[in-house]
């Protein structure tokens, strides 16, 4: 796709082009001759609609799932997170080896091991991943969604950024049914520690094993603050903040 620079810069359109703009630059396109109405009804286009009816059903997979633990990612994404998902969960309707072609959905790709496969060692922000930031070893109860790091030293064992002061640790147990949309999530005790070199060993434990008779995902976040005058503010925002999902079953 052809990008513009200039410092001529055009948002919108004329005649038959568009100018817009992304964080990645300016950009122009041609506008498609193609109708709605066309594209719902000409055989020719059958594959299309197929293609696009099992786009929308990873788009709202990929909702259901953000939703799910809105209380961990609101701090530890990206401005591209929705299609991101969108994009994994495609990959977990790619395991749907039953639905017709054009109603395959993550919900059912999901049920098989490979379909779980995707979503493990997934980045909420893709600006700050887990193991970017985060150098320990560590145990995971998927009994009961318990994460233990043991020896934990965080001048060792963080890739610090620069004006953190304090690190804080959460776990999250969360059983999702993305057919039926029910969910149970359970978040841990949060672990606030300065960053220093004392070794510590962090215990996470969800309030309750998530419950229902979906999947489970298993998440560990990482956030970092910045302390002044006895206050701790979060650094940058929550730009260096990590999340990932460590496990599904």
């Amino acid at each position: 796709m052809a990008k513009y620079k200039s410092l001529f810069k055009v948002r919108g359109s004329i005649d038959d082009v568009s100018f817009y703009k992304t964080e990645d630059g300016y950009g122009i396109r041609s506008k498609s001759s193609l109708d709605k109405a066309r594209l719902k009804s000409d055989p020719a286009f059958e594959r299309t609609r197929e293609n696009n009816n099992e786009f929308g059903n990873a788009a709202t997979s990929g909702k259901i799932l953000r939703r799910a633990i809105i209380d961990m990612v609101s701090n530890a994404k990206d401005n591209k997170l929705a299609s991101r998902v969108t994009q994994v969960m495609s990959q977990v309707k790619n395991f749907d080896l039953t639905s017709p072609r054009g109603q395959r959905n993550a919900a059912v790709g999901i049920l098989t091991p490979d379909g779980k496969i995707p979503l493990i060692g997934f980045n909420f922000n893709r600006r700050s991943s887990l193991s970017e930031v985060f150098q320990s070893d560590y145990s995971l109860s998927t009994a009961t969604g318990e994460i233990v790091i043991s020896n934990f030293i965080p001048t060792q064992k963080l890739i610090i950024p620069e004006g953190a002061t304090h690190v804080e640790f959460t776990a999250g147990f969360l059983n999702l049914d993305l057919a039926t949309q029910e969910k149970d999530m359970q978040i841990s005790n949060v672990e606030n520690l300065a960053i220093n070199g004392i070794s510590t060993t962090i215990t996470l434990t969800p309030a309750a094993p998530a419950a229902g008779t979906g999947q489970s995902f298993y998440l560990l976040k990482v956030a970092f603050f910045q302390e002044i005058n006895n206050l701790q503010y979060p650094l940058k925002n929550g730009a260096f903040n990590a999340l990932q999902i460590l496990n599904v079953l």
